[in-house]
């Protein structure tokens, strides 16, 4: 997989993408991941990549032309364009499988008060990891590009995420290890059993239990 990323700050990825699981994709060959800096595609010659909203208002926008650019730079058939804002669709597993299993993807980090609405037609996709506002879409970029990098075969062990929260609509089941006993708090004693079919059948029923418990939104 190939994943372009569009920022201001390309700084901001260093430490993300060049640690754990994503770092050793990259050096696996898994996955290819260049940060690209808008700005260098201004036509403006003091490199300037935003102006003030017209009808007036707070803030600055970013402009459509570097961006633009910068996207058709990139962009091929087997693009996938990804455009990251708090009124886009909410983030969730599914679409992180569905992502894992594109060949190219381009995420469009905003910035400052906004975009121009026009930079929307550049987007196959509108998404959005929460109802909060962050200072730009570079952190929510990361949050997509870590959800969807462990999930391309060989990344980690198809069992670690095949048993992930959400998998099936519901939460993970409690996992547990030694000791036994850690200040008077046991370990389930079906897990100690050996009974392989009765710790699934224990597994399964706490992933309903905790998704009842905590998100029973899940269950409708």
């Amino acid at each position: 997989m190939k994943i372009d990323i569009l920022s201001l700050f390309p700084e901001m990825f260093d430490g993300v993408f060049h640690s754990s699981i994503i770092k050793r994709a990259q050096e696996d060959g898994k996955v290819e991941i260049q940060i690209h800096n808008f700005r260098e595609f201004s036509l403006d010659k003091n490199k300037k990549v935003d102006d003030t909203p017209y009808g007036g208002g707070a803030g600055m926008v970013l402009k459509c032309q570097p961006i633009f650019d910068c996207v058709e730079s990139l962009r091929t058939e087997k693009s996938k364009v990804i455009l990251l804002t708090p009124d886009g669709v909410p983030y969730h597993q599914k679409m992180a499988y569905d992502f894992s299993k594109e060949e190219h993807l381009i995420f469009i980090c905003g910035h400052y008060e906004g975009f121009d609405e026009r930079i929307r037609t550049l987007a196959d996709y509108e998404v959005s990891i929460g109802d909060y506002v962050l200072t730009g879409g570079e952190i929510a970029s990361m949050v997509l590009v870590d959800s969807i990098v462990r999930l391309i075969p060989g990344v980690i062990e198809e069992e670690s995420h095949l048993q992930d929260s959400f998998r099936d609509g519901l939460l993970d089941y409690p996992t547990y290890t030694k000791p036994a006993n850690f200040r008077g708090m046991e370990v389930p004693e079906v897990l100690l059993s050996g009974n392989h079919q009765k710790i699934d059948e224990f597994r399964k029923e706490m992933m309903y239990n905790r998704t009842k418990e905590r998100r029973p939104d899940l269950l409708k």
